[in-house]
């Protein structure tokens, strides 16, 4: 599909969000979807967006699938999950699932339009009082599973950005470089 490498090659979309707590910059699915919409519309391309709930052991993802089409009926797509917190402070059911939704749309469009976020974490707290809090064997081995199952480099990457958690645990970290290495390697 011609028209998703010209969309590739012109795309800009600044990290225009600010995460005050880490000082860091980010940017989020609403950003990307506002660069993307002038290049869509010159090159005659249809963008969607779709989420599914999906169970996985015993928690829920969500699972977000992002389609261009041109005229020609070509399509091009990708998908992302994101799992949704049991709890979070200050939000109910639904915004924990639209936050998630959210963070799964951002990840599809950002393996759909080429644009590398490895280093975007746009609520990650790294600090190590939080992350020793918050590093369950839960969450280790539901993150070894889906390492298990990743099938391409870029999916270790979403792995990766979806566990803030663990991002300083250092076996999460082995994991998912032992598969990058074997990925690679193929």
């Amino acid at each position: 599909m011609k028209e998703l490498a010209i969309i590739q090659s012109k795309l800009k979309a600044p990290k225009g969000q600010k995460n005050t707590f880490g000082g860091y910059k980010y940017r989020s699915c609403e950003d990307i979807l506002e660069a993307v919409k002038p290049l869509l519309r010159e090159t005659l391309c249809t963008l969607t967006l779709n989420d599914e709930v999906v169970l996985m052991g015993d928690r829920f993802y969500i699972k977000a699938t992002a389609t261009i089409s041109n005229t020609e009926n070509e399509v091009a797509t990708t998908t992302a999950f994101a799992r949704e917190e049991e709890t979070k402070k200050g939000m109910d059911a639904s915004q924990i699932t639209g936050a998630a939704s959210s963070y799964a749309r951002k990840y599809a469009l950002c393996g759909l339009f080429a644009i590398d976020d490895g280093k975007d974490a746009d609520s990650l707290n790294n600090s190590p009082a939080y992350t020793e809090r918050n590093n369950d064997s839960d969450y280790l081995a539901m993150a070894k599973q889906e390492i298990d199952a990743a099938t391409e480099v870029r999916t270790l990457t979403g792995i990766y950005n979806n566990y803030t958690n663990l991002q300083a645990n250092r076996r999460f970290v082995e994991m998912l470089t032992r598969k990058r290495k074997l990925l690679e390697n193929k």
